[in-house]
């Protein structure tokens, strides 16, 4: 059998892209996945949609920041969508009183930085 001392690893840390729009949208996640946890089982199907696209916003950064040309702005523009349904899952949670005011509106604000990101990605001066 082998032993758990020598065999456990630390854990992974995570992965960089070098994208600050990445950070931000982590940080943005993060905060949605600690708020809907707490929300009560008649807005559960909310909260997981809120789950959903607030995770789909790094994911799709980061593969788009892995692929060229039409590809990845199709993943940047998913992200931007998934950025806008996500704050408004959290607006109506919030409306709700089942998740914290304070906490929703610093998700809200970073996601909207985020989205701010996402559309100089898309659209770059030129």
């Amino acid at each position: 059998m082998n032993d758990p001392e020598v065999t456990m690893q630390q854990p992974a840390q995570t992965p960089r892209h070098g994208l600050h729009v990445h950070d931000l949208a982590l940080e943005a996640a993060g905060i949605v996945l600690r708020l809907a946890v707490r929300v009560p089982a008649p807005l559960k199907s909310l909260a997981d949609q809120a789950i959903r696209a607030a995770t789909s916003v790094p994911l799709n950064i980061a593969e788009g920041h892995g692929r060229n040309g039409r590809d990845r702005h199709h993943h940047w523009r998913i992200s931007y969508g998934s950025a806008l349904e996500v704050g408004s899952a959290l607006s109506l949670l919030r409306a709700a009183g089942c998740i914290d005011s304070d906490q929703t509106a610093k998700a809200l604000d970073l996601f909207d930085q985020v989205r701010a990101m996402i559309w100089r990605l898309l659209h770059p001066v030129r």
